[in-house]
């Protein structure tokens, strides 16, 4: 069977629902998130707030769109790096890329958590296809640590505290390894996008690239 052809109140549902998200951005970049308002929304589109409620129930259902979109974008462009045979210094790059394009979408799914906000599990499971691709990246790296080799305290801690890996394979080692590469790229990234850095007179792009050959050497 063919697929399934839209009709066009399902086209113009979807149309209105991107603009409505186009705004919200627009909203977060100016404001932030903790102000993203549909009200304003409406105002800008010409119609009534209730208006806006029969496409989004209220400002969370339109945040969590919005964080699903984020996850969406940067786990394809994982799975696309990772199909290329990008080693993990490279998904580092892909992660830094991706942020730097829309600090403001960062910031929303890494940064300070938004008030009277909280994700549900749906958002997670997109999140966690990031996770994956790191890990197994990392499982094929020359230099993830063997089955047998002596695990640090930390990695024997994660051998019974992985539930963040969803049930990957990949041995405490490599999970803790893993876990300090995304620890160290979202540090870097959080200090980079926040404006941390200017004045400071050193080449970021080059800072970036010592921290990633420390963190996998």
């Amino acid at each position: 069977m063919g697929a399934k052809t839209e009709t066009p109140r399902e086209r113009y549902r979807a149309q209105v629902r991107a603009e409505i998200k186009k705004h919200a951005w627009e909203q977060i970049a100016t404001a932030g998130a903790s102000a993203l308002s549909l009200n304003a929304i409406a105002k800008r589109m010409g119609v009534s707030g209730p208006a806006l409620y029969r496409y989004y129930a209220g400002r969370d259902e339109l945040i969590t769109e919005l964080i699903k979109d984020g996850y969406r974008s940067l786990a394809d462009r994982m799975h696309a790096a990772a199909a290329e045979g990008a080693d993990v210094r490279a998904l580092a790059r892909t992660i830094r890329g991706w942020a730097l394009e829309d600090p403001h979408r960062y910031f929303l799914l890494y940064g300070t958590p938004v008030p009277g906000y909280h994700a549900p599990d749906e958002t997670t499971v997109i999140s966690q296809e990031i996770m994956t691709v790191l890990l197994d990246t990392c499982v094929r790296e020359p230099w993830a640590p063997a089955a047998e080799e002596p695990e640090a305290p930390f990695a024997a801690h994660l051998r019974d505290h992985r539930a963040w890996a969803q049930g990957h394979p990949a041995p405490p080692a490599v999970l803790h390894r893993a876990l300090s590469l995304w620890v160290r790229v979202q540090g870097v990234l959080s200090l980079e996008l926040a404006g941390q850095f200017a004045g400071m007179g050193f080449d970021t792009d080059a800072f970036f690239e010592a921290e990633m050959a420390d963190a996998v050497k």
